[in-house]
């Protein structure tokens, strides 16, 4: 009987009907029940007691014999034993001998505990729950302690014997599930949390201790009771897991000044809530916390907020209360080394804190307490949670990651002197955080050179297989933040970032490396800040190959699809091109760079041409710069690709000469001049876009022709359709005629939108339109003289004009100005053939009016003969034109019709410069000023005729070694001098001797000197 009773306890709620008799036992039934209880049999009939009927009569006593509970609870011990057990082996059945009907019977001498216990179980829940719901201060401790405890010991025992067991190692949610299915197990979870419901109001910490004690004992296999009650009441859990972890990590690992710490206070053996166990002796450490880090980690997934900011509250606490060194509370003390350890030893709880932790140390008084917390500890102590903070950083992942790494660089910065007192850090924590920084990129840059790989292994090739580093793959998303801020060149942070740069396009290549290297040149504004992307490179190209090509692909592809923004854009350009400068010009250092940036340039000639037709003016300049200096490919360009350049080089050309005049064209002029040398049809495309450019109604008024705007677009509303028609008839006859007459004549106004307005004036000054000649030209002569030997300046007649250049010029004028004309005899046909060619003449004399750069372009032909002479139909129809108009004109003298002596004079010196005229007939514009329209129209005629005699044939030219060039020799054809032509000439002279007689001289025909041998 002493072994059955212990002390005195709680007394027993009434047993209801259900279970027990409705009065209280008597004395002699009581007795009968202990005897059968103690000795399993029935004290009546003398047989074994069942399982079920054991532990009734066990639940009996314990309503009636409170004395006995500790008996009958560890009694109660085997029945939930042999469920677990019975349950497991139905589960094992299940899955080796298949459906219920093809199992074999069990053997005989196998134990059937089966549905009898289930009862049994759903009978001890509904006891227990009534004694905790009766007097739950004096059974809540007592059940809750016994429930845990058993479920510890069975998780236990179970744990890796069965199949259907898995390992503690592995899940939790795989070990949730199989003790959840089993209905002794769910039972025991179910009376647990009802002790410690009915406690959590007042004094939960036995309920806790409880489980926490057991924890120890039984972990790993325990995790999962404790993660499942953590869930329902995570508040109560997080904070008793991490004070208890905090106790163990304090007493086994000696940090901050432990149980053994001098001057601590000793701890006595009920503080430590881990038991010491003899039996592992040296091993108690890691287990606890391994299961703190377990039940944290579970919970983190729902918990997070909960578990976040108890941690920050343990810190804090720790600041403020562990800084009286080692003589102050050495919980506060080993808080901080205890937190390392737990987020080094499971990521789930640095990425929950890692949100937060940069707000927590933002303020420089949380610096400073950490600084002064950190004092007491020794310096290999200092080294280890300096390697410990080393290693979070580089497994910090998420957005979080970027903002530890700014506050790191921030912190580590020197103190400006700018920076307020107040907000200044201190010398040690700032010496800390750059000793963390410098330790942080040495520990990633073995983290990615080790990973495996030889240093030639490309980007083109399959990449071998990476370390995964956290810290590296959340910093992908931030490289044009780490690049802008490397640019800014501020001291030490660049150094740093610009260090980091190399490392994380290695690690993620080849992802990052283009893209780091397209951010640093489309942002660097001067030298030193693009020798940072030079330096970016020879850092990579031993890693790295095709570094440059793939950024560059990369930054066009975000050129053209609008994400780099134009200024970004046109910062790219200019500093591309500086960079092939620079090799140019065979300096040292970015000089391989540069090389290697012009063979990439040219490869993205396709991609690079329409920038120099993009709506921003920078962008299109810094284009222009860019492929005037950057090498072609090797061999020649294929002609798509040279005509898109030609075509987008032209049109540059243009738009540059309209916005900054004729000195903003130089690159594009050298772009074009290159382009011509490159093949006979780059040369031919250049001439020809060039001339119909110029000739183009948008580009006309830039060489003083009429531009686009003109007369034709005048609108109705301003004609004079105001005007009344009685004030009309009025105007063109003296009366209106009478209704008895014939004929009633009615003026009804004119045909269209009557008198058309007089032609706007010009809105270039003539010294702005001599300057865009002149440019223009200097890019023809230069492209016609390409081909040509040396170098010719700006002399028209130079030798190393082209005739074949010029002859492109010439067929593209006679394609542009009169299109039905091209393809027309070079031969002059009679003067009377004029008339049926009246209003081509009369349109070809329009366009020469219209164009005034026309005559610039036939000088430029007439200086390469033979070329003139493929302008025969051009120069036939101004000649026809002009004829007209002297025939037509009554005026006294030329000079009432200006631009037409203008005409005239310019028309025979070109053909006379072109060699199409002999001197004494080339001279005789001179004379066109002091004569009349009629002597004008007659010298004319003249010429008329001498061309009709003597055809512009190129076959009438020679080739001069001794000048270079083709020559017509006159003496070799018959009156090829003028002959009978100048006769006219002379006669004019005659008649106004007084005035041109000093003229005479020059229009006489001179023998020509006598060829040698003759």
């Amino acid at each position: 009987m002493s072994a059955l009773c212990d002390a005195a306890g709680p007394p027993a709620p009434p047993a209801p009907a259900a279970h027990g008799p409705t009065s209280p036992l008597s004395a002699q039934e009581l007795a009968q029940e202990i005897k059968a209880f103690l000795t399993g049999a029935d004290p009546v009939l003398g047989h074994q007691l069942s399982a079920r009927d054991h532990a009734r009569c066990g639940l009996l006593l314990l309503r009636s014999l409170p004395p006995a509970r500790a008996a009958v609870l560890d009694h109660l011990r085997s029945v939930f034993d042999e469920s677990v057990r019975a349950h497991l082996a139905t589960l094992e059945d299940s899955a080796t001998t298949g459906p219920q009907h093809l199992r074999p019977p069990p053997p005989s001498h196998a134990p059937s505990a089966g549905p009898g216990l289930e009862d049994v179980v759903q009978e001890v829940q509904q006891v227990l729950s009534e004694f905790i719901r009766a007097n739950p201060k004096a059974w809540a401790p007592i059940v809750s302690a016994w429930s845990i405890d058993l479920m510890g010991q069975l998780s236990s025992k179970y744990s890796g014997r069965h199949q259907r067991v898995p390992h503690a190692a592995g899940s939790l949610n795989e070990l949730l599930q199989l003790w959840m299915g089993c209905r002794a197990t769910r039972t025991l979870m179910d009376i647990y949390v009802q002790c410690l419901s009915a406690l959590i109001g007042s004094c939960p910490d036995a309920c806790v201790d409880a489980l926490l004690d057991t924890s120890v004992q039984h972990s790993p296999h325990f995790d999962w009771v404790v993660a499942h009650i953590g869930s329902s009441f995570p508040g109560t859990i997080i904070s008793r897991v991490l004070s208890c972890g905090l106790k163990d990590f304090c007493v086994h690992s000696g940090a901050g000044g432990g149980s053994g710490g001098a001057g601590g206070p000793p701890v006595t053996p009920s503080a430590d809530v881990f038991p010491s166990n003899p039996a592992v002796p040296g091993e108690k450490r890691v287990p606890k916390i391994a299961s703190v880090v377990g039940i944290l980690g579970h919970l983190a997934s729902r918990h997070g907020d909960s578990i976040r900011r108890e941690l920050l509250r343990m810190f804090h606490e720790s600041l403020a209360g562990g800084s009286g060194g080692r003589g102050g509370d050495p919980s506060l003390q080993a808080t901080v080394p205890f937190l390392l350890q737990l987020a080094v030893m499971s990521p789930a709880l640095l990425g929950t804190v890692s949100g937060e932790l940069v707000d927590c140390l933002k303020p420089p008084a949380v610096l400073s307490q950490l600084q002064q917390h950190l004092q007491v500890f020794g310096r290999e102590e200092l080294d280890n949670m300096l390697s410990l903070a080393v290693h979070l950083v580089s497994q910090a992942s998420g957005a979080g990651a970027y903002r530890l790494l700014q506050f790191l660089v921030d912190t580590a910065m020197p103190a400006s002197v700018i920076t307020p007192p107040g907000l200044a850090v201190p010398d040690a924590v700032r010496e800390a955080c750059d000793r963390l920084i410098q330790l942080l990129l040495l520990h990633l840059q073995k983290l990615v050179h080790d990973r495996g790989g030889s240093p030639g292994d490309g980007v083109l090739g399959p990449p071998p297989p990476p370390r995964l580093v956290p810290f590296l793959d959340a910093l992908r998303s931030h490289v044009g933040e780490l690049c802008g801020e490397t640019l800014r060149l501020e001291r030490k942070r660049f150094l740093w970032q610009h260090q980091l740069l190399g490392l994380l396009s290695v690690y993620t290549r080849p992802s990052c490396g283009p893209e780091a290297l397209g951010h640093l040149l489309s942002r660097a504004c001067t030298p030193e800040e693009l020798s940072l992307a030079t330096q970016l490179y020879a850092g990579l190209v031993v890693s790295l190959s095709g570094l440059l090509p793939l950024a560059l692909c990369s930054c066009l592809a975000r050129v053209h699809s609008g994400t780099l923004l134009p200024p970004f854009t046109a910062r790219l350009l200019r500093n591309l091109a500086l960079l092939v400068g620079w090799e140019q010009q065979g300096g040292e250092g970015p000089a391989a760079l540069g090389a290697r940036v012009g063979e990439a340039v040219s490869a993205q000639l396709p991609d690079l041409a329409p920038l120099l037709l993009h709506p921003e003016e920078e962008v299109a300049d810094a284009a222009s710069s860019l492929l005037a200096i950057c090498p072609f490919p090797q061999g020649a360009l294929l002609p798509a690709q040279l005509l898109s350049l030609v075509r987008a080089g032209v049109s540059r050309f243009f738009a540059s000469l309209r916005v900054h005049g004729p000195q903003g064209v130089s690159s594009t002029s050298h772009l074009l001049a290159r382009l011509s040398q490159a093949s006979p049809a780059g040369l031919k495309a250049v001439l020809q876009l060039l001339v119909e450019g110029a000739l183009h109604r948008g580009n006309a008024e830039l060489f003083g022709g009429e531009g686009e705007g003109g007369s034709e677009n005048v609108s109705p509303a301003t004609s004079s359709s105001s005007a009344y028609l009685l004030e009309t008839n009025r105007r063109h006859t003296a009366a209106v005629p009478g209704a008895g007459g014939v004929w009633s004549v009615f003026h009804d106004g004119v045909i269209g939108k009557g008198l058309k307005p007089p032609k706007s004036a010009r809105s270039r000054s003539a010294q702005e339109v001599n300057y865009n000649t002149q440019s223009l030209l200097r890019l023809l002569v230069r492209c016609c003289s390409a081909s040509g030997g040396t170098g010719a300046g700006d002399c028209w007649g130079a030798p190393t004009l082209s005739p074949e250049a010029a002859k492109a010029v010439a067929v593209t004028l006679v394609e542009s100005v009169c299109p039905d004309a091209a393809g027309a005899e070079l031969a002059w046909p009679p003067e009377d053939h004029a008339r049926t060619t009246v209003e081509r003449d009369l349109r070809i004399g329009r366009r020469f009016r219209e164009h005034p750069l026309l005559f610039e372009l036939l000088r430029l032909v007439a200086a390469a003969p033979p070329a003139l002479c493929y302008c025969s139909v051009l120069l036939r129809g101004l000649l026809a034109a002009l004829l007209g108009h002297w025939e037509a004109s009554r005026h006294l003298d030329t000079s009432q019709s200006p631009w037409q002596l203008e005409a005239s004079c310019a028309l025979v010196a070109v053909m006379a410069e072109g060699s199409l005229l002999p001197p004494t007939l080339g001279n005789m514009h001179e004379v066109f000023g002091q004569l009349a329209p009629f002597e004008v129209r007659l010298l004319l005629l003249s010429v008329w005729g001498f061309l009709r005699e003597h055809g512009p044939l190129p076959q009438k030219f020679a080739f001069q070694p001794e000048r270079g060039r083709f020559a017509r020799d006159f003496s070799r054809e018959g009156g090829g001098a003028g002959g009978p032509h100048l006769a006219v000439l002379h006669s004019v002279l005659h008649r106004n001797v007084d005035r041109l007689g000093l003229f005479s001289g020059r229009f006489q025909a001179w023998p020509a000197p006598p060829r040698q041998g003759a």
